[in-house]
């Protein structure tokens, strides 16, 4: 499935954005529905880092394959926001993905993919 048919298919499920008109998703970032999803990413990581967490402390990082799937549907929650928020932003997923990819191939081709700060 490419980028941008995920996109719209998850945009299907958000019950806030089939509410919303093309010029207040792009222009209104600080509507109730754009922050529940903020704070929806948020909560979904936390969710994801602590099922890693736990097996990394509990199991020395050994998965069975039901961990797996745990973890990796609780990844998937995290691209569904991901998703949902680079609508609320008037972007398709395949142009966060192409920015994504470029900022770090300049990076890399400037030897700052390691450090600190956005402007590297």
């Amino acid at each position: 499935m490419k980028f941008d048919e995920y996109q719209k298919q998850a945009e299907t499920t958000d019950l806030g954005f089939e509410n919303m008109g093309e010029v207040m998703r792009i222009h209104s970032y600080n509507v109730p529905e754009f922050i529940d999803k903020v704070l929806g990413l948020v909560g979904e990581s936390g969710e994801f880092a602590d099922k890693i967490k736990k097996i990394m402390r509990d199991k020395r990082g050994e998965f069975t394959d039901e961990e797996r799937i745990a973890a990796l549907k609780e990844l998937g929650d995290v691209l569904w926001y991901v998703a949902e928020i680079s609508a609320y932003l008037g972007t398709p997923m395949s142009e966060l993905a192409k920015m994504n990819l470029e900022k770090l191939a300049s990076r890399k081709a400037r030897g700052t993919l390691v450090g600190a700060g956005d402007n590297r």
